[in-house]
Parts: structure tokens; sequence; C-alpha cells
């Protein structure tokens, strides 16, 4: 299939950069969709607790599911994060995009499939090693984030990123803005994992869940440490691929099926 080109080499990891956003309370029990329990509150990470190595949150992408015309994902993570979709902004050129649909074709064959690209939360990210102010970070579980208070708009970090999963702010925030989704003009952005969700206990992010939803379980969401976890297994029984695996970035989504 077609890959993504990339204008950066192998770059080594930074040192691990200061939280980027705190953890949230969760409610015990809470209905998601139906079927789809969020997880109990004792499974938040406390505000007061650093993010721990021993979890490495990751995702599993399988394309084979992954339907054509469907944005169910695109959808969820602008409700769950407060961004305007492409498709809905009045300047498209200029809208963020934190998780896109793609669509592939082999020039051999002619098949096609359809996947959606984010932010892979590299475990050795480029933007966090071009970044002049440390505003790019990687937690110690593996979720890359930025800063909006030491960010100051460079882009170094959009160029170094070999999957374009970055965007910058371009216009004022009002209305969209979400409590605990800080974003702000001037600012560059990208998939969090839904850190937010993370980090009060959902065990899950926004684009999975409406997959979940929609019927095609596409996308999969966990702990790449776990060796128990659904994702750890669902890894050793399929045959996956990272995009762009000769840059030898070890990233946190996995694709079958491409």
């Amino acid at each position: 299939m077609n890959e993504l080109k990339t204008m950066s080499e192998q770059v080594p990891q930074s040192a691990e950069r200061r939280r980027f956003v705190g953890a949230a309370a969760a409610v015990a029990g809470l209905t998601v969709v139906p079927g789809v329990m969020l997880y109990e509150v004792a499974n938040a990470r406390p505000e007061d607790q650093p993010a721990s190595s021993a979890v490495r949150w990751g995702m599993l992408v399988d394309a084979t599911r992954c339907a054509s015309g469907c944005s169910d994902c695109v959808s969820a993570c602008s409700t769950e994060n407060g961004w305007t979709p492409v498709a809905q902004s009045e300047h498209p050129r200029q809208a963020p995009q934190w998780i896109r649909k793609l669509q592939l074709e082999d020039p051999l064959t002619q098949a096609q499939i359809n996947l959606p690209m984010l932010c892979q939360h590299c475990a050795e990210p480029p933007c966090v090693d071009v970044c002049p102010t440390g505003a790019s970070f990687k937690r110690a579980d593996g979720i890359v984030l930025v800063n909006r208070h030491t960010c100051i708009g460079c882009r170094y970090c959009m160029m170094a990123c070999p999957y374009k999963a970055r965007s910058l702010v371009h216009e004022p925030l009002n209305d969209t803005q979400k409590p605990d989704v800080p974003r702000g003009m001037g600012c560059v952005e990208a998939c969090t994992f839904c850190v937010q969700k993370v980090d009060r206990g959902d065990g899950t992010t926004a684009c999975a869940e409406a997959c979940a939803a929609a019927g095609h379980n596409a996308i999969l969401f966990g702990d790449l440490n776990d060796p128990e976890s659904e994702i750890s297994k669902r890894l050793r029984e399929l045959p996956t691929k990272q995009v762009r695996a000769d840059l030898k970035l070890n990233l946190g989504v996995r694709y079958h099926g491409i």
C-alpha cells in the first residue's frame, strides 16, 4: 500500500516534560453507550500522582473493519475535544485535524482501504526533539502532548511529524472550548488519546467508543504493557504494521490490514 512520506530522520528520545493535564474525577457506572460502562473511580489516576511508565497507552486500528464513508471517529473526537472538523469549518485549509480519514489504494491491484490517521504517540517522538521550548513532551505512559502555556507556535513540530498529525490554531476560540481540554490560538495541537478520559479512568477514547457504537469495532484502545489487556491479546493474534516503521519511532498506534 502507499506509505506516507517524511522529511524527518530518526531522533533520540528527549527528557520527559511536566504533565499537561491534571486528572478529573470519574463517575462509577456511568453509561456511555448501551453495554459500555465507565470504569470505577478506583481506576482513575489521582491528581497528585504522576503518569506511570508501568502503563503504555496504545491503539490498534483494524483497517479491514474501517467503513468507507464513515466519519464517526472524527465527529466523536471533535465533540469530546471541542475542535471543528474540516467539513464544518468556514476556513477548511486552516481547520485543525486531530484525526482524519484516509483512503489508500494499492497501485498494483487497485484495492482500497480506509483508515483513521492521528498522532501516532511515538516512543521516540520527533516533535519532542525539535521543540525549542519543551512544549511538546511525552508522558511516562506514552501519551504525547503539547503544553499550551509554553507553545510559541513555531511549528517546528509540525514539520518534524512524519504523519502530518499536528495543526496550528489560527483563529480565536470561543464557544468550542472545553473545560478539561485547553486549546489556544497560536498553539499547535494534535490527538491526545483523550488524555482527560484516560486520567479519569474511562479506559478508552472517544473515537474507539464511537466506532464500537457504530458496530465497526475497528479501533481498540488499551495498555500495551499489560499482556492480559484486550489490545495486547489482539496484537498477538493479528499481523500488524507501523506506518513508516523504517523510521524506528516505536509507534503507539498499530494497523492491521494495510
